[in-house]
């Protein structure tokens, strides 16, 4: 069984004090969840040692939300993996939507950091999806097969061990409109064939896919719940622990099922 991870992106939010009663929030319950469900929160560069030290010894894992692919030099503005490590991340998050299509990342740059953050010995997060005008054109696996192959070029397989894929349609995220249980699980389904054609059927079921894309407490079960949805990718909803809490407990709550 795959092991269900929840994962928070808190974007371009909070500020240091409310970032730490968050995470406080957060670890003081991580003691009641189910060992079988994975917890992470990816907040603002800024606040990630004031964060990882607040959930020191919690159940609750802190990840980036990106990382450039050279080593520490010369390029303002960015941050480094190794950085990243000495700040405590376990994971970074890499080609979201808000990276590919607000600042112009294209597939050869993600491509860079995910194998960057993968040799550095960061579990990378890379998200993929289509945009609205492309799923109602019928280009939706076309984009995501586009999409997987650009930024997982020259990744082996042993490489990728510890790679999650997130799938979060453009369309759904942040606009209170959530891809229906069936869209979901089908594009997970194409991904997973992805995996399995791209690399061997073993390993494309050993890789937990995510779905990201306006998940809240009243959708997240009905999402969870299916074959080949491991987990979720939270954004807004993972901004207060009165809305990110009921996300994981419908995991917990799946995961006793199985």
């Amino acid at each position: 069984m795959r092991r269900f991870l929840i994962a928070g992106n808190w974007k371009m939010n909070t500020t240091r004090q409310s970032g730490v009663a968050l995470a406080g929030e957060l670890a003081a319950v991580a003691a009641n969840y189910d060992p079988a469900v994975e917890v992470l929160v990816c907040p603002p560069h800024p606040y990630l040692i004031p964060v990882a030290e607040k959930l020191g010894g919690s159940a609750v894992q802190i990840g980036a939300q990106d990382c450039y692919f050279q080593a520490p030099g010369a390029f303002t503005g960015e941050v480094a993996v190794e950085m990243l490590k000495d700040c405590g991340c376990r994971y970074v998050i890499l080609g979201h939507s808000e990276r590919r299509h607000v600042l112009g990342e294209t597939d050869e740059i993600i491509n860079r950091k995910t194998r960057a953050a993968i040799s550095g010995g960061l579990h990378v997060i890379l998200c993929v999806g289509e945009l609205l005008s492309e799923r109602q054109a019928g280009q939706t696996e076309e984009v995501l097969d586009r999409q997987m192959q650009g930024g997982l070029s020259g990744v082996t397989e042993a490489e990728a061990e510890h790679l999650v894929i997130a799938y979060e349609p453009v369309w759904a995220i942040g606009t209170g409109v959530t891809a229906t249980p069936e869209q979901a699980e089908s594009a997970h389904e194409h991904l997973r064939n992805w995996l399995a054609s791209r690399y061997t059927p073993a390993f494309s079921e050993r890789v937990r896919i995510l779905y990201g894309g306006s998940v809240k407490a009243d959708n997240a079960e009905t999402l969870l719940g299916q074959a080949n949805v491991d987990g979720a990718l939270v954004g807004g909803a993972s901004l207060k622990a009165s809305t990110f809490v009921p996300i994981i407990e419908a995991a917990c709550k799946l995961s006793t099922r199985t």
